[in-house]
Formats: structure tokens, sequence, C-alpha cells
């Protein structure tokens, strides 16, 4: 790639990353497209979208270090019952019908939107729920599902977490970002990464350029996320699954 690319390349990531680290994930709503757009095959575009992903937890973990509040015991749960997951999805998204998957997940990430936007005080205040052994398996178990989707699609796959874990575990949504941001970013998406450039293929030439945007994006969008209420990092989050979902469903 020449320089003009790689600088396309660089603020297409910046903005990407930005939006997703403030409202809890979606990157992957301009990302992918863009390298699919750049002439890069499906299998490859996610591979290497998955790796520039790592960069935007490493990012928003740098900044959520400052302020801590993240439970360690809770952290590594979400680890071990997501993990697993993803490395199933990205197994699986070999033989699923790119588009019937796609179109599933659209509706589905819409919804999400929907009902956020429907309940006006869902993750204003923390409110945690759901410590029982009952609740943890049960969690844990839409945990597994959403790393399913994680592993096998990119787009919008952090925000299924970032409400399950308002809705499920009582989480205000700039608590939630940040589990999303730090798990998600890092560990969920590095191993996507690791299995489909098993899998498929990692266009090597391109990700400095992506790496460099999804640091900074990711820094960024953090920093607002932790300065701004959770009022709007809420609305934040109902738009950009509106519009991930409404650009899944439309292809």
């Amino acid at each position: 790639m020449d320089l003009l690319d790689q600088g396309i390349l660089f603020v297409i990531s910046l903005i990407a990353n930005l939006f997703s680290a403030f409202s809890g994930g979606g990157a992957g709503l301009i990302q992918l497209p863009a390298l699919i757009f750049l002439g890069l095959p499906f299998a490859v575009a996610l591979a290497t979208h998955k790796v520039a992903s790592v960069a935007l937890g490493i990012g928003a973990t740098l900044r959520h270090l400052r302020e801590g509040g993240l439970e360690k015991r809770l952290a590594l749960f979400i680890l071990a019952t997501g993990l697993p997951g993803v490395v199933v999805g990205a197994q699986l998204i070999v033989g699923v019908p790119g588009r019937i998957a796609e179109l599933s997940l659209g509706v589905l990430t819409a919804g999400l939107g929907l009902y956020s936007w429907l309940n006006p005080g869902l993750g204003q205040q923390s409110r945690l729920r759901h410590r029982s052994r009952r609740g943890f398996a049960l969690g844990g178990a839409g945990l597994f599902l959403i790393g399913v989707l994680n592993g096998s699609l990119t787009s919008g796959t952090g925000l299924f977490v970032t409400l399950w874990l308002v809705r499920w575990f009582g989480f205000d949504y700039r608590q939630a970002v940040a589990y999303t941001l730090v798990l998600v970013g890092i560990f969920w998406n590095g191993a996507g990464a690791l299995t489909l450039g098993l899998l498929s293929e990692i266009r090597w030439t391109w990700v400095p350029a992506l790496l460099a945007g999804s640091l900074l994006g990711g820094y960024a969008g953090a920093h607002l996320a932790i300065r701004k209420g959770n009022r709007l990092i809420k609305r934040a989050f109902e738009i950009v699954t509106l519009a991930v979902g409404v650009k899944l469903m439309i292809g």
C-alpha cells in the first residue's frame, strides 16, 4: 500500500475505534466494510480487522486502568465463559452462509438498540444482581453465545456484551463499556484473530495503520466515556446499535 492508502486506513480506524470505545462496541461497522471496499476478501478482512481491534482494547485499557474499578473475579469469569465461544464461532463461520448470518445479526443488533431506547432508566445506575450460582450460570451461558457471535461476525458484537452486562448483571453503562473494551477488545478479539489467522490470512502490510488508529481511537474514546455521564453513553450505544443493525440488514 502507498502512503495515501495507509493514511486513509489510519483515519478510518481512528474514527471507527473512537466511537466504538465511547459506545461500547461497533468498530466493525466502519472498519470491516472499508477493508472489503479497499480490496480484501471477507475472511482476510475479518482476520485483519480482528488483529487491529486488539489495539482498541489496549488503548482503552491504558485509560481505564488509570481509573481502576474492574472487579478481578468478574473479569476472569467473562473471559472463561466468552473465550471458548469466540474460538467456536471463528471455526463455524467458514461453513455459514454470510448473508443469512449478517441479516440475522442485524435484526438482533437493531433490537438491542430499540430495547435500550424504550427503557430510559436502563444502565443509568449500578444495581448489581444475579450473583448467585444460577445467576452466574445463566450469565455465563449468555456470554458464551455472544462469544460465538464475536468469533464469527465482528460487526457490533461488543455491543451485545455491553447490554448483557447492563441487563443481566446490573452494571451502569460506563462500567459495562469498561469491561467490554478491556476484555472483549484484548482477549476475545485476540483469540478470534489467532483462530482466524490460522484458518485464513492476515494482510500484515495493512496492520500498522490500523493498529495506530485503533490504539489512539480506543484511548480517546475511553477518555470520553469516563468523562461523560451514563445518559450520553446510553444514547451513543443506542445510535450505534441501530446503525450497525441497519447496515447489516441492508448489506
